[in-house]
């Protein structure tokens, strides 16, 4: 069983995200979409640890937030922190297509 390293430190940096904007701006909203994001990626990347073709709750939630984070990116035009989490759940959805095609 090979544990899936890099799930799990996109849904850290995902909660800890959350975190800093509920610690900066008082955002609860961004810690409650932080941990509920952060919570629903470290359990995808349990369920892809046990099977490796087991992508669906992953990249459901890395595909959502994506999308929201990239309309957030592209109304306001910051990269910190919407561009960044926009890229950073992209990048998940590429990696979590091609391992559903290999």
């Amino acid at each position: 069983m090979a544990v899936d390293w890099i799930g799990f430190g996109y849904a850290a940096v995902i909660a800890f995200g959350g975190f800093m904007g509920y610690k900066r701006k008082g955002s609860v909203m961004s810690l409650m979409a932080g941990l509920v994001f952060g919570g629903l990626s470290a359990y995808g990347a349990l369920k892809i640890s046990m099977d490796v073709q087991d992508t669906s709750l992953s990249l459901l939630s890395s595909a959502v937030l994506a999308v929201v984070m990239g309309m957030r990116f592209r109304n306001s035009g910051k990269l910190m922190p919407a561009g960044l989490m926009a890229l950073l759940s992209f990048l998940m959805v590429v990696r979590l297509l091609f391992k559903i095609m290999m």
